[in-house]
């Protein structure tokens, strides 16, 4: 999954996480990871996924995504019933401007502006 946080590569002074951090995180149990293949069993494409419990919601958090996972309707629908069948009551993920206005196609909204500095 090259770039691993939606928006910042592997040589990114951005990243928050790398290659390691995921397979530790996959490993212990914390993330869960989906993958997407076609009707040959060719992957196409791959996510990370973090829960997070709030009074109100499940939230399945996307940690990392590569590949054409949310490239349909149909792909998407896929996706948002195993996180239900998981307990989701919501889907998150930050993103790119590219991936904003992919997203929006499948009723994402954006919620906040997630800003940073390096100290």
């Amino acid at each position: 999954m090259a770039g691993l946080q939606e928006g910042s590569g592997e040589n990114s002074s951005n990243m928050t996480y790398n290659d390691d951090h995921v397979l530790s995180y996959l490993v212990n149990g914390s993330w869960e990871l989906f993958v997407a293949v076609d009707e040959n069993n060719v992957m196409r494409g791959a996510v990370t996924i973090s829960y997070i419990n709030y009074p109100l919601h499940r939230v399945a958090f996307i940690t990392a995504i590569g590949g054409r996972l949310i490239a349909s309707q149909d792909s998407f629908n896929q996706l948002k019933n195993l996180f239900k069948a998981r307990g989701a009551t919501m889907i998150q993920g930050y993103g790119r401007p590219a991936i904003v206005r992919l997203w929006k196609r499948f009723d994402f909204q954006p919620r906040s502006t997630l800003l940073e500095v390096s100290i």
